[in-house]
């Protein structure tokens, strides 16, 4: 009984993870009523959203009561926006959904570090209650935010009900870790009618299986093994196993966060919803810019959309571009968390966005194979540079990494005794970044032969994966990345 109560009950220490037995076990479940609801509209979604809420319930506890808050404001305010004529109450109503919902992320999520701030300024201890962040609470406040400037703008009308509006908010796929879902991408779904063709279900199939290699067989194993070892104390390693680190980082939470998202995608598909790609091979890009349209597409659309073009874009000249370039990498930086390391990777990746604008304007490099190659490979090792103030504990570690690093003298037979050392990481490591750098075109006859698979060799391979998983974990189900986000 006490196992079967844990089964329904919060813990904050076991939250509920799509790479645990326990989910899949629910999904299954839920998943057997949920083909029966297909034709039932309004039971179909009530039924969604219960799951949804017990789902977040299991993730962040009494905080799915925020959730619903959230959701019972915007719904109502969308609605008073809508149905108002007078422009003024109209931009009133956007006002008061853009102050409630930055308002409560910002408390939840910068309290403490604006304390922490006020403290060191002043040489002062300020004490005030430690503030538990919500799991989520950045992605579904962008999303309601889609929603109530969506119909603002005229782009979208209301949802018919409020269960529906739920529905969209509380979509437990991407709930808590993205992609982050327009309104008006997602809301017309809900109104269409539920259709899984063979095709949809075998690519859901294989994005779920793709994801969970990429985040529990290869980001959990290299991180628990290496990447956290080396970031913890990166002066009791060699300046090789610094570099391999942040290679290992690299490759860490593009498979964690990429991982999730095609779990994510692939869970929605197999209920008949479909949701925007949010990785394309981002280590491919030759350019900053380039990246950001293939890393977190559906945060960096969103910042575009929302906050650049509303900052003026690049419709005020040069300048005032650069500018507003430069503020939006930075916010974007803040939004991953409430530190000033986040702050800085946000400003690395703004000032670089602003000098490729800038010089871009005047050179115009070739377009070939050579120059591409160095492209890449330029862009490569400064997104791996900007990873370290990412994930580094503080400044001091992140510089004492790039010192060490900085140290490094050829030594192979010392590198060779390393990566024999740690040789199961370096093949996960070496199998990461082949899997990245594949063309699409392997990645789609995979695709294909998945597709062509029988069946029961399908579930042999679930068996396998499952397998492959619970030999790699040196621990329990390890939290994705971006929760704490």
């Amino acid at each position: 009984m006490e196992t079967i109560n844990s089964w329904f009950t919060y813990n904050p220490e076991r939250p509920l993870l799509f790479n645990s037995a326990l989910f899949l076990g629910f999904f299954i479940v839920f998943y057997f009523i949920y083909i029966l609801t297909k034709k039932t509209h309004y039971f179909r979604i009530t039924y969604v959203v219960l799951f949804s809420l017990f789902f977040y319930y299991k993730c962040s506890g009494i905080y799915f009561g925020l959730l619903i808050f959230s959701s019972v404001l915007d719904y109502t305010l969308a609605k008073l926006i809508h149905e108002e004529t007078s422009k003024g109450y109209r931009k009133f109503y956007l006002v008061v959904s853009l102050l409630v919902n930055l308002g409560l992320l910002g408390y939840f999520k910068y309290t403490n570090f604006f304390i922490d701030n006020i403290n060191t300024i002043l040489d002062r201890n300020f004490a005030f209650y430690d503030i538990i962040l919500p799991v989520g609470i950045s992605f579904y406040t962008f999303q309601t935010l889609s929603y109530t400037i969506d119909v603002y703008r005229k782009e979208l009308e209301p949802t018919k009900s409020f269960m529906d509006f739920l529905f969209f908010v509380s979509f437990f796929p991407q709930l808590v870790a993205g992609p982050i879902v327009r309104a008006k991408d997602f809301i017309p779904q809900i109104y269409q009618r539920i259709q899984l063709s063979k095709v949809d279900f075998n690519n859901a199939l294989f994005l779920i299986i793709g994801g969970l290699l990429k985040k529990a067989v290869i980001s959990d194993y290299i991180s628990i093994n290496f990447v956290d070892r080396v970031f913890d104390a990166p002066n009791s390693y060699t300046a090789f196993e610094n570099l391999m680190a942040s290679y290992g980082y690299a490759i860490q939470i593009y498979c964690d966060f990429s991982g999730y998202s095609d779990i994510a995608i692939g869970l929605a598909l197999l209920m008949g919803f479909w949701l925007p790609p949010n990785f394309r091979t981002p280590y491919q890009s030759g350019s900053i810019t380039e990246f950001w349209r293939r890393w977190h597409i559906s945060l960096s659309t969103w910042l575009r959309d929302y906050l650049y073009i509303s900052l003026g874009g690049n419709r005020k000249g040069n300048f005032r571009t650069y500018i507003n370039l430069f503020l939006t990498m930075l916010l974007g930086g803040l939004w991953h968390g409430a530190s000033w390391k986040f702050v800085f990777w946000g400003v690395l990746h703004g000032s670089a966005l602003a000098v490729e604008r800038f010089f871009g304007q005047y050179i115009k490099l070739p377009k070939n194979y050579f120059v591409r190659f160095f492209q890449v490979l330029l862009t490569f090792h400064f997104v791996v540079f900007c990873w370290l103030f990412f994930r580094a504990k503080d400044f001091t570690t992140a510089f004492q990494i790039v010192e060490n690093i900085g140290n490094l003298t050829y030594n192979l037979e010392k590198w060779q005794t390393i990566i024999l050392g740690y040789k199961n990481v370096f093949i996960l490591l070496a199998i990461g970044f082949v899997w990245h750098f594949l063309p699409n075109k392997v990645i789609d006859l995979l695709r294909i032969a998945f597709n062509k698979t029988p069946l029961p060799l399908k579930a042999v391979l679930f068996g396998l994966l499952f397998w492959l998983i619970y030999a790699t974990a040196s621990a329990g189900p390890q939290p994705f990345i971006y929760f704490q986000f």
